[in-house]
């Protein structure tokens, strides 16, 4: 019975955990146009959390939404630009922003590429430089063993393998 009821439940779980955000609400420009140039200056640099790889000025998230309508209410109430990055920092951290501060909870973010690129340049430089392992050559010994297997007359060629150059 139990089986049953969570076989029954699974796809309303699954219909509630795909079920889609609901619409940002319009947005609503600021009164003064040289604000609302400033507030879409800003949504052009902040990182939208939800879509993490568009900015909230092009982004259809509700969240989005709200992120625009909060810059917007800052810039209104006379916050500068920074001040209006640094609360969005505050609030979501360096990653809002797509290019956040150098600073040293920042630098594997901004110089981590680059070290990645120099050890992987280094260890093929140095692979490169390495001298290949030196085989020893044969003994005596086995240079003779080796000749008279060559010179024996009860080696025969296999008759199913063949050559490209047999020109069969």
């Amino acid at each position: 019975m139990r089986r049953l009821a969570v076989l029954l439940a699974a796809p309303i779980l699954a219909l509630m955990l795909t079920a889609a955000e609901p619409p940002a609400a319009p947005d609503r420009p600021l009164a003064d146009a040289a604000q609302e140039a400033r507030a879409q200056a800003l949504f052009k640099d902040v990182r939208c959390v939800v879509c993490q790889h568009e900015a909230i000025a092009d982004s259809p998230a509700g969240v989005a939404g709200d992120m625009r309508r909060l810059i917007r209410d800052e810039i209104a109430a006379g916050a500068t630009d920074q001040a209006v990055r640094d609360d969005l920092v505050r609030r979501f951290g360096d990653y809002v922003l797509f290019t956040p501060p150098v600073r040293a909870g920042t630098w594997l973010l901004w110089f981590g590429p680059f070290a990645l690129v120099l050890l992987a340049g280094g260890a093929l430089l140095l692979r490169a430089h390495r001298k290949p392992a030196e085989t020893p050559g044969l003994t005596p010994d086995e240079e003779r063993r080796l000749d008279e297997v060559l010179r024996n007359e009860k080696l025969r060629r296999d008759p199913d393998a063949t050559s490209p150059h047999d020109g069969l």
